[in-house]
């Protein structure tokens, strides 16, 4: 009654973190669920040890029992965006206004290009013109498409305090379900994958975003190294349990 307190328990969000800023933004580019997925596919792969032919040609190879890599972790989750809330408040939020969900899908989008060579940068260097009859561009754009592409950036996923790992996304879907008057999407649902990088996977340039998704993904593997120990003593209490007294 009128404490100020809610009973209910504060809510984390999960986010992708692009550690790479796009664009011109000197900041990372952190996109935090609207909500939560319900639910989260989770799998894991073992790394396939060599077969008895393989043994036999190459005495070299370990046996069966050897894992010299960690197994490939993939989560498969759909995002739900929503641009109704927003929408009740135009004042407030412009870009809804104009865009509805569309900013976020990109956000989203713009993890599956290399940062390097930004379009919108070419683009700015020419003349944009809107008319009844279409978008063009004037002849004196300098934009230029290279033919050789960098890397994607590395991408943090954050599902909460114990899961924090480096990623990829390995497939990506978007089912737009309603339009603005000008055919900007005002609800959509994104079906992302992700795929785990070890620190094997990625490659040490000694910057900064290697040393923090290596320092997250070893922390999120500690903490699953903890729980298993956790479970050990659970396992010895239920033992106990089960001997005469």
């Amino acid at each position: 009654m009128g404490n100020g307190y809610s009973r209910s328990p504060k809510l984390l969000k999960g986010a992708i973190i692009q550690f790479s800023a796009p664009l011109f933004v000197p900041i990372p580019n952190i996109i935090i669920f609207q909500y939560n997925p319900e639910t989260m596919s989770r799998s894991l792969t073992p790394w396939a040890p060599p077969t008895k032919e393989q043994l036999k040609e190459d005495k070299k190879i370990e046996d069966n029992l050897a894992q010299p890599y960690d197994p490939v972790e993939t989560f498969t989750l759909t995002l739900e965006l929503d641009a109704a809330d927003a929408l009740e408040s135009p004042s407030t939020h412009p870009v809804a206004v104009i865009s509805g969900v569309a900013d976020r899908i990109a956000a989203l989008e713009t993890l599956l290009y290399p940062p390097d060579g930004s379009t919108l940068g070419g683009l700015l260097g020419g003349t944009l013109s809107i008319s009844a009859g279409g978008i063009g561009l004037s002849a004196t754009s300098t934009a230029v498409v290279k033919a050789d592409r960098k890397k994607v950036p590395i991408v943090l996923f954050f599902w909460g305090p114990g899961r924090i790992v480096p990623v990829r996304i390995t497939s990506f879907s978007v089912d737009e379900q309603a339009y603005s008057p000008t055919l900007y999407p005002l609800r959509a649902k994104v079906a992302v994958g992700l795929k785990v990088l070890d620190p094997a996977a990625l490659t040490d340039d000694g910057s900064a975003a290697y040393k923090i998704a290596t320092t997250c993904y070893t922390f999120t593997r500690a903490q699953k190294e903890a729980l298993a120990l956790a479970n050990v003593a659970n396992s010895v209490e239920s033992i106990m349990g089960m001997l005469p007294s």
